[in-house]
């Protein structure tokens, strides 16, 4: 963390009469939505009324829970207001993405915004558009981040409860219940410092895995018993969903969350994909163990990015020929990578 970066930032915002917009990536997930609600929160609690924040589209319902989250616009609903929004900012925080196409929609408001464009993120390779950049990528999660950027600067009200619950449950949900990308003591201190303000933790890990409905529980049972497929050879299991049995299980967004996780959780397994059908290509989310790195294996070959262990991308073409080349590039990598693990 640079804290000079910090400190101007600070001074940089602190005409409260300005208009501060707040966006992230599309297909919100809790660390997205944790950290822009906190620094939201945050902000509102010091006096700047003139504060937004905008998603490409929905967020899932097990995050609706978290104070404010009724006051997000969301774009592709309210696209309007979303384009006056960004435009008419002073100041335009991006969370939790390092380059303004993971923002979907929002990308060409991003380019024709004239406001101060301040990054905060833990994702590699930030891209060279914002003006200033809060970048982290030792940090388990954006939210873990926002933190250090409150703490840092001289506000007149640092936490409080609600503020606290959003960036607990970021730094939860993106460190998977603490089970990975949260190997520094850091980490755990910060929660500690969040917990101490009287936020219940285990009602939070309740609201967030423990909330889903029967649909959601069906389409789960659904891909492990009847999609995963494991490639023994390669050290690799994938599951892949279709539009028809997105539709068959009534889908919601947030429903396909954590799936990939399963397919990982097989023993002797190095990098799992979960495969889903969309109206013009196919989404990947990529998890891997190890010195397995599908933050270059996305970028290389699905058009996508993150981190070492867990990424997203896209591929253009149907379902089966994208396994088909997933399988063929996951074999080659092994070939090339013979003692992975």
């Amino acid at each position: 963390m640079d804290l000079k970066k910090i400190v101007n930032i600070s001074e940089l915002i602190s005409d409260k009469s300005k208009k501060i917009a707040i966006i992230t990536h599309v297909n919100p997930d809790g660390d997205a939505i944790g950290s822009c609600l906190g620094l939201y929160k945050f902000l509102k609690c010091n006096s700047y009324n003139n504060v937004s924040v905008i998603t490409p589209n929905d967020f899932p319902e097990f995050l609706k829970w978290m104070t404010v989250n009724d006051e997000v616009i969301i774009a592709n609903k309210n696209n309007k207001i979303a384009e006056e929004l960004i435009t008419d900012a002073d100041f335009l925080f991006c969370l939790d993405f390092n380059n303004p196409n993971r923002s979907d929609i929002l990308e060409p408001l991003f380019y024709k915004s004239k406001a101060k464009k301040i990054l905060i993120d833990h994702h590699p390779q930030p891209a060279d558009v914002f003006d200033f950049v809060i970048s982290d990528i030792k940090s388990s999660s954006t939210a873990e981040i926002v933190f250090k950027f409150i703490r840092d600067n001289k506000f007149r009200i640092f936490l409080n409860k609600d503020i606290a619950s959003c960036l607990y449950a970021g730094i939860m949900t993106d460190t998977g219940s603490f089970s990975y990308g949260c190997n520094n003591p850091d980490t755990f201190a910060i929660c500690s410092e969040l917990i101490k303000t009287g936020i219940n933790a285990d009602n939070i890990n309740r609201l967030v895995y423990n909330t889903f409905s029967e649909n959601r529980t069906r389409l789960l049972g659904y891909c492990l018993n009847k999609k995963l497929t494991v490639l023994e050879d390669s050290n690799a299991a994938y599951i892949s969903i279709t539009k028809e049995e997105l539709n068959r299980f009534k889908h919601r967004p947030g429903d396909t969350e954590g799936i990939v996780n399963y397919a990982l959780s097989i023993r002797n397994i190095n990098i799992a994909a979960l495969f889903i059908e969309k109206s013009d290509h196919i989404k990947l989310s990529l998890r891997s163990t190890g010195n397995f790195n599908v933050n270059e294996f996305s970028r290389k070959h699905f058009n996508g990015g993150g981190h070492k262990n867990a990424a997203g991308g896209k591929y253009y073409d149907n379902m089966n020929n994208t396994i088909k080349f997933f399988e063929s590039v996951v074999t080659e990598f092994y070939n090339l990578n013979p003692d992975i693990a």
